[in-house]
């Protein structure tokens, strides 16, 4: 499924741009950034509480389809700048991690 055809059904915010063809294979949802490292792949959008700049490296490493900061929870404006340097779709919404799982779930996006 198309990243923005999620972000649009969802009512997610964009917070960066993303390119309109990126594909989300997955998803995945923590605030360990160890954990994410250790499960999440390429084209997996991870939905998190974080809003700090370590968010974008994992992403970058990752090379994540996108992040999704849950709960309302807005990033600082550097995490902002840096997801846009490094060119990672960065969305927010107020919905709470459990809820958004549950309607990405709803989508088709299964865990990786």
């Amino acid at each position: 499924m198309l990243l923005r055809a999620i972000a649009s059904q969802l009512a997610l915010r964009a917070l960066t741009e993303a390119s309109e063809c990126t594909e989300v294979t997955s998803g995945y949802a923590s605030d360990l950034l160890s954990d994410v490292l250790a499960k999440a792949k390429n084209g997996t959008l991870w939905v998190t509480n974080q809003k700090h700049q370590n968010v974008v490296g994992v992403a970058v490493m990752l090379n994540l389809a996108g992040v999704v900061i849950a709960g309302g929870v807005e990033p600082d404006q550097n995490t902002l700048e840096k997801a846009a340097v490094e060119g990672v779709p960065l969305y927010a919404t107020d919905m709470s991690m459990f809820e958004l799982v549950g309607k990405l779930y709803e989508l088709g996006v299964r865990s990786c």
